[in-house]
C-alpha cells in the first residue's frame, strides 16, 4: 500500500519577501520583486536587472561561524528549512531523526563561491584559497547542511537537472515517502545564481531580457513582447509528510501531494522539444500517477519563463494533454513577479501552487498586455482570481531537455 503524502509546512526566501506570508502577499496582490542589480557592477552586461533577495539576515536563522562557512544557496536553504520545519510545528528528536530525510534541487549550487576563490587565486595565490571553499561550493551542501543542524538522518541526496531540479527533488520526496522509506522529507530547492558570470554566461546566450528601463515590466510571461527570462534567487522548502505521521500529530495539511511524473526530451542541451511533446510527457505522467482524469485539473503553475520557445511549446503542450479542457483551465506564471530562481523555481512554485488550492485563489499572470496568437489560454492576466480548486499541476522544464511536473490535490481526509 502507497502512503499518502501531504504538506505540512513551509518556508521561503524569495525576491518577494523572506517568508511564505510575504511570498504568497505579494503573489496575489501582483507585485514585482524585479529591478535593477545592486550586489555588484554589471558594467557592460546587457541585463542590468533581477529578482534580488532584499534584507535577508542569515544570522536570524544560524549562528555566525556558521554563516561564514555557507554560500549564499546554502544559507537560503537552512533559513527555509528552520521556517518550513516551525510552520509544521515539527521537532526532529533522536528517535525520530531516522525516519526524516532531506531531499533538495539546485541547478548551480555555490555560484558565488566559485567566482571569490576563483579570484582569490588569481590575484594573492593558491595558498590563500579558503579551506572552505569546496564545501561551499558543492550542490549537495544545502541538503548536507540542513541534515546537521536540524538532525535529519534519513535518506539525503540533491537532484541537478537545471531548472526542474526542485520539482524533480519534490517528485523523489514524495516517492520516498508513498515506499516507506520515512515519515518526513524537507524537500524544495535553493538558488543564489546573481553573479557577475552568471549574468555573463545567460546574456551571451540571448536568454535574459533587456527590458532594463522597466525592470517591473520586464518578466512577461506568454506575452507577445516578452524577450527573455530575468534571473531570480532564493530558496522554497516544504515539508512533506506521511498523512498518518501528520495525523498523529494533529498538523495542519495545506495540500495533498498525489502525482508526479519525469520525463527528458533527449532533443537540445538548451531548446525545448518542438511542440512540448516532453513536458506534454510529464503532466500527463503526473496526471495518471494520481489516479485522476486530465478535464479534473483546475490549475497550472506553468514554467512559463518569459521567453520565445518555452511559452509556445508549453501552451502547445497543454493543449496536447488537455484537449478542449485546455481552453478551460486557469493558468499563470508566477515567474512574471519573481523572475526565474532557476534550480529554485519549483520550490518556490510548489508553495504558491500549495496556497492556492488552500485559499482557493490563483496568482496573476503580470505584465501580460499583448496577446500572442501562439499562446492563446487563460493565463490569468494581472489579477488574483478567486475560485475552487480540487487539483492543480506545477510545471518545471530544464536545460538538457529535463522534465518534471507534480500534481497537488485539496486534502480529503
Amino acid at each position: 500500500m502507497k502512503k499518502r503524502v501531504v504538506i505540512t509546512g513551509m518556508g521561503a526566501v524569495t525576491p518577494l519577501g523572506n517568508n511564505v506570508n510575504d511570498f504568497w502577499q505579494g503573489l496575489i496582490q501582483g507585485e514585482s520583486g524585479i529591478d535593477r542589480v545592486t550586489r555588484f557592477d554589471l558594467g557592460d552586461i546587457p541585463t542590468q536587472i533581477a529578482g534580488e533577495v532584499k534584507d535577508f539576515n542569515p544570522s536570524l536563522y544560524m549562528d555566525r561561524k556558521e554563516v561564514r562557512r555557507m554560500d549564499r544557496f546554502t544559507q537560503y536553504a537552512v533559513a527555509a528549512a528552520k521556517m518550513a520545519l516551525e510552520d509544521a510545528n515539527l521537532d526532529i528528536s533522536k528517535e525520530t531523526s531516522d525516519r526524516v530525510g532531506v531531499v533538495l534541487g539546485s541547478g548551480i549550487g555555490g555560484m558565488a563561491t566559485l567566482e571569490e576563490q576563483i579570484e582569490v587565486r588569481r590575484v594573492k595565490g593558491p595558498g590563500r584559497v579558503s579551506p572552505f571553499f569546496v564545501p561551499m561550493m558543492i550542490s549537495n551542501m544545502a541538503a548536507g547542511q540542513i541534515a546537521i543542524i536540524f538532525g535529519a538522518t534519513g535518506p539525503n541526496f540533491t537532484v541537478v537537472t537545471a531548472c526542474a531540479s526542485a520539482t524533480n527533488a519534490i517528485g523523489e520526496a514524495f516517492r520516498i515517502i508513498q515506499q516507506g522509506n520515512a515519515e518526513v522529507v524537507i524537500t524544495g530547492g535553493t538558488e543564489a545564481p546573481i553573479t557577475p558570470m552568471a549574468f555573463a554566461g545567460f546574456c551571451s546566450m540571448k536568454a535574459m531580457s533587456c527590458q532594463n528601463e522597466q525592470p517591473q515590466r520586464a518578466s512577461r510571461p506568454f506575452d507577445q513582447k516578452r524577450d527573455g527570462f530575468i534571473m531570480g534567487e532564493g530558496a522554497g522548502l516544504l515539508i512533506l509528510e506521511n498523512l498518518e505521521s501528520a495525523q498523529k500529530r494533529n498538523a495542519r495539511i495545506y495540500a495533498e501531494v498525489l502525482g508526479y511524473g519525469a520525463t527528458a526530451d533527449a532533443y537540445h542541451i538548451t531548446a525545448p522539444a518542438p511542440g512540448g511533446v516532453g513536458a506534454a510527457k510529464a503532466m500527463l505522467a503526473a496526471i495518471n500517477d494520481a489516479g485522476i482524469q486530465p478535464d479534473e485539473v483546475d490549475y497550472i503553475n506553468a514554467h512559463g519563463t518569459s521567453t520565445e520557445l518555452n511559452d509556445k511549446y508549453e501552451t502547445m503542450a497543454i493543449k496536447e494533454v488537455f484537449g478542449e479542457h485546455a481552453g478551460k483551465l486557469a493558468i499563470s506564471s508566477t515567474k512574471s513577479m519573481t523572475g526565474h530562481l532557476l534550480g529554485a523555481a519549483g520550490g518556490i512554485e510548489a508553495i504558491a501552487t500549495a496556497l492556492a488550492i488552500a485559499h482557493e485563489l490563483i496568482p496573476p499572470t503580470i505584465n501580460y498586455e499583448y496577446p500572442d496568437p501562439e499562446c492563446d489560454l487563460d493565463y490569468v492576466p494581472n489579477k488574483a482570481r478567486k475560485t475552487p480548486l480540487q487539483y492543480a499541476l506545477s510545471n518545471s522544464l530544464g536545460f538538457g531537455g529535463h522534465n518534471a511536473t507534480i500534481l497537488l490535490g485539496k486534502f480529503k481526509g
